[in-house]
């Protein structure tokens, strides 16, 4: 494992997530994590796919985020899908309080990361959720660029 400054090490990514729903913008944010949980993502042991960020009161927490326990904590265990506090400043706070009241949004992470001064960070992508069309629609574009791109190589 390779923990020197100035790379940005990716624990977790929600690929799905971009098929699912239109990524309207992505704002970073702190979590704050237990011991034994940043030991458990040092060994890249994290699940995003299924989770999704809500305000309660407000503050913003992560709900469904799987990260298992760290196997050697004694006695400071942590519970895996626990909901997660987000750090961000008060403004945006609001602003995304203001964006998830608004009628088919939603926010999701997008991935867990350590960033360059190795603090756990989470990527969160305001979002819209597709329509089975609009997925059809992403599914014929990214075809056709891979078969563009195809053609290109073979000429």
């Amino acid at each position: 494992m390779n923990h020197s400054q100035g790379e940005i090490k990716i624990i977790a990514q929600n690929k799905k997530a971009y098929h699912e729903y239109v990524i309207e913008d992505k704002i970073e944010a702190g979590i704050v994590l237990a011991g034994s949980e940043v030991k458990s993502l040092r060994f890249s042991k994290a699940s995003i796919n299924e989770s999704y960020a809500h305000n309660i009161g407000n503050e913003i927490f992560i709900l469904g985020a799987n990260i298992p326990e760290y196997n050697k904590a004694k006695s400071f265990k942590h519970s895996p899908t626990r909901q997660r506090k987000l750090l961000l400043h008060k403004r945006e706070i609001k602003k995304l309080i203001g964006l998830i009241k608004r009628k088919g949004h939603t926010l999701i992470p997008l991935s867990l990361y350590f960033n360059k001064k190795n603090i756990a960070k989470i990527l969160l992508g305001i979002a819209k959720g597709k329509k089975k069309h609009d997925k059809r629609e992403t599914i014929k574009q990214r075809d056709w660029e891979r078969d563009k791109a195809r053609l290109l190589n073979n000429s």
